[in-house]
């Protein structure tokens, strides 16, 4: 007989127990009661949302057809409202009721919001939910000032998002230094200072008094009569649990939901997880333990006794470039030793807390990469006196030398927590590699959800793979080009500038091609290796591009093209488009359409028709827009202090620049920018390969976006004062990945290769390289900037239009 389980809340730990559940082959039939008006979704990363590093699409964890899939009914938007314990029966505030065999409460936490007078005027938000971002950014409009009341894991991460999309913040702290709780004085000073250097005023020792305003907020007064003005102001002081429903059903309850070690609450036909919940006297608000709770609710559920005992935890802040790891008791005490390493050049602190050769309290600063090794130890009360020497330079060097990294994490035992955000331990990554015979991180991403959140424990599930594959695993392993040869993509480049390369022929003799001429595959990738490594000595060879290349205009399903003229940061003139009316007249141009990237398609040009329509557009001054390329295609533009109220810079002015500078630059792949002159960012900055927002103190610098096939958010490169930097840095950054990528990969897939962080060394951290990198590609632009419509028009063109018999390439090839 099927039983009913219905859920009340739809957070990330119910979701887990149900993961738990339907793994183990589960015969409930589950009905969730959801009082958000959405699926489940990652609360962990409402901070990259909130700062525009992330979508709510890329932090759904149950999408519509997980639920449809495993036959749940999920109401969204509808909040439980009443408990009928003896009917065994919810009903929520629409009316809907449900009956259940068992029920699961996950009803999370409340924000605390201080009482103070003002705390009900609009303008006043929390931060718990996807609803309170929205809010706080339909609120973060330029130029709006924001204080958070708060200086925990939440206030922070808070105030690093609004911050990021251009807010001037203020974060109020009661204690002497942030995040007293998890971090010791030393720790909390260095996390100001790096607080204080992303531009967020930090006031400490802060009580408030009141917020000020009459029909809204306008500021907020401390009790030392200090008033700060404000446009919003956001309330992260604290959670507590959500025990209200429960309270009125008659189920026990104290701080939280009361359960044992089964998550049964006073009633055996109700259980409780997540933030509701209080176990042994201690309410969790960190994921590991709320995971641990769901897991132990899933088998219970599939018929096994499984018990939870409680769980130590973790602390890590979300803010992109600060590293801050905690966990344990790290207070001063006559009976405790301390082991302490401070590096001020590279800005690291670390210190151990021991008792009786154990330890007891873990705080990392700037260095966190040993944090999960230290938590082990400390969970399992490791005997460390023999490790005391080396103990505080980390795994790789316990025992007095440097270790393989694989050596150290062998030592983890099998329910060492790996991923802190997702809750996985060592033993379920070891056996679903096993098991699944997974050999990418990708693959192990998916299977087990271990470095997909917060991506901070990529480097030891790396190494689990490592010990897992043994000489199985290889991280770089080689990728043959195509059947043409053994060779990678990074191996030929290598060898074309080792062994001085300069044509196709040339190569495939000197590295032992497998064919005579090649594929459609590789080809193409030599061309533009050849093109890019040897600018103004190899001769471009346009056989060896896709069809749209060689004709200079892209093909549509019905064997016409499409032809897109070139308006630099989208701007154009009456001129301009009486001429693209006049050659849409003339040649009985089926349809004319504005594209995504602020310019203007001819679509169903006829192929023998456009050499002409070329000739007419070049007579009125345009040029091809290279919409077809595997290069820069636009560089897309608000209109900035020219006429927006909002605008802090030129940015139209700049994207001109930008592509005038960088037109014609052929690149691994299409290459699609914008400037945005503000932070509302109405250009669309922060989804593209390169993207620059304007702020008051200058240009903010993205890069590694995408907006296609695949949406991702950009990564922030880094903030420069002048145009000219900006100008620079974005062509180092193209020049890089003109140098770095391999065929058809896109910039974001490069920078996931190489390493954000690379990149971010090599062109901000290292200026000589800048330098190097912009000058070279500036020469290569010597060569490259030539309108291939004018060339043709002029017989100069020695491209041909019908493709060869021996090498068909086609555009799909991509």
């Amino acid at each position: 007989m099927t039983r009913k389980l219905v859920v009340v809340g739809n957070g990330m730990s119910p979701g887990r127990a149900l993961e738990t559940l339907f793994e183990g082959g589960s015969d409930y039939e589950v009905t969730i009661f959801n009082a958000e008006p959405r699926v489940n979704y990652d609360r962990i990363m409402l901070s990259p949302v909130l700062s525009g590093e992330k979508t709510y699409e890329e932090i759904v964890i149950h999408g519509d057809d997980w639920y449809e899939r495993h036959g749940v009914t999920l109401h969204k938007g509808r909040k439980v409202v009443h408990i009928d314990r003896e009917a065994r029966r919810v009903l929520a505030d629409d009316g809907t009721t449900a009956e259940y065999d068992t029920l699961l409460l996950a009803t999370g936490s409340s924000p605390v919001v201080i009482p103070v007078p003002g705390h009900d005027l609009p303008g006043v938000l929390t931060y718990r939910d996807l609803d309170d971002v929205e809010a706080m950014l339909a609120a973060a409009n330029h130029g709006a000032r924001a204080v958070v009341i708060g200086g925990g894991l939440l206030g922070l991460e808070a105030a690093a998002g609004l911050q990021r999309r251009g807010v001037d913040v203020t974060v109020l702290h009661l204690m002497p230094t942030l995040m007293e709780r998890q971090l010791d004085a030393s720790a909390g000073y260095l996390l100001q200072a790096a607080v204080e250097e992303r531009g967020i005023k930090v006031i400490t020792r802060a009580n408030t008094h009141a917020i000020l305003g009459e029909d809204r907020v306008t500021g907020v007064k401390l009790d030392d009569g200090t008033e700060i003005p404000a446009d919003i102001v956001v309330m992260a002081v604290g959670i507590r649990p959500n025990a209200e429903l429960a309270k009125a059903a008659g189920i026990a309850v104290n701080r939280g939901v009361l359960v044992d070690d089964r998550l049964l609450t006073s009633d055996p036909n109700v259980l409780a997880v997540g933030e509701c919940v209080e176990h042994r006297g201690v309410c969790y608000g960190l994921v590991a333990p709320l995971y641990e709770m769901a897991r132990t609710i899933g088998r219970n559920l599939l018929g096994e006794d499984v018990e939870f005992r409680g769980l130590a935890t973790s602390t890590k802040l979300k803010v992109t470039g600060i590293d801050l790891f905690s966990a344990g008791d790290f207070l001063d005490a006559k009976d405790r030793q301390e082991i302490v390493l401070r590096d001020a050049a590279r800005g690291v602190y670390k210190r151990l807390v021991l008792k009786d050769d154990r330890i007891i309290g873990v705080v990392l600063y700037g260095d966190t990469h040993d944090g999960a090794w230290f938590f082990q130890l400390l969970k399992d009360g490791t005997d460390i006196s023999q490790l005391r020497d080396t103990l505080i330079f980390g795994q790789g060097y316990a025992g007095g030398a440097p270790l393989d990294p694989t050596a150290a994490v062998a030592a983890l035992s099998d329910d060492a927590e790996i991923c802190g955000c997702n809750g996985v331990c060592k033993s379920r990554i070891v056996g679903t590699i096993s098991a699944k015979g997974l050999t990418s991180l990708d693959e192990v991403r998916a299977h087990t959800k271990a470095s997909s959140s917060c991506g901070s424990c990529t480097g030891l599930v790396e190494q689990l793979m490592a010990l897992t594959l043994g000489d199985a695993y290889d991280p770089a392993a080689v990728q043959p080009m195509c059947g043409c040869t053994d060779l990678g993509h990074d191996d030929v480049r290598r060898l074309i500038v080792a062994k001085g390369l300069k044509s196709i022929p040339q190569l495939m003799q000197a590295l032992e091609w497998k064919t005579s001429c090649g594929c459609a595959k590789c080809r193409p990738a030599l061309n533009y290796y050849l093109l890019a490594t040897w600018p103004g000595e190899y001769q471009d060879d346009g056989q060896s591009r896709f069809i749209n290349e060689r004709v200079h205009a892209n093909i549509q399903r019905d064997g016409t093209y499409s032809v897109v003229p070139r308006m630099w940061g989208g701007m154009t003139t009456p001129q301009e488009l009486r001429a693209i009316a006049d050659v849409a007249d003339k040649f009985a141009i089926p349809s004319v359409k504005v594209t995504g990237g602020q310019r203007i398609d001819l679509l169903g040009v006829k192929k023998q028709d456009l050499p002409a329509v070329w000739a007419d557009l070049n007579a009125a001054g345009l040029v091809s827009g290279h919409a077809y390329a595997k290069g820069l295609r636009t560089v897309k533009t608000c209109v900035g202090t020219d006429w927006c109220r909002f605008g802090t810079q030129d940015s139209t002015g700049l994207g001109i620049k930008l592509e005038k500078a960088m037109w014609g630059s052929w690149t691994p792949h299409k290459v699609k920018m914008a400037v945005s002159g503000c932070p509302r960012n109405c250009a669309e900055a922060t989804c593209k390969d390169f993207g620059v927002v304007c702020v008051d103190s200058g240009y903010e610098l993205h890069f590694a976006g995408a907006a296609g096939m695949h949406v991702k958010g950009t990564e922030v490169l880094c903030t420069v004062p002048t145009e000219q930097e900006a100008l620079e840095t974005c062509m180092a950054v193209i020049q890089l990945y003109r140098e770095q990528g391999r065929y058809l990969e896109r910039v974001y897939k490069w920078a996931d290769r190489v390493g954000v962080d690379t990149v971010r060394r090599q062109v901000v951290e290292d200026p000589e390289r800048r330098r190097a990198l912009y000058e070279r590609f500036l020469f290569s632009q010597r060569f490259a900037q030539s309108d291939p419509w004018a060339e043709r028009v002029a017989g100069k063109d020695a491209h041909e239009f019908a493709p060869l018999a021996t090498v068909p390439f086609q555009e799909a090839a991509e």
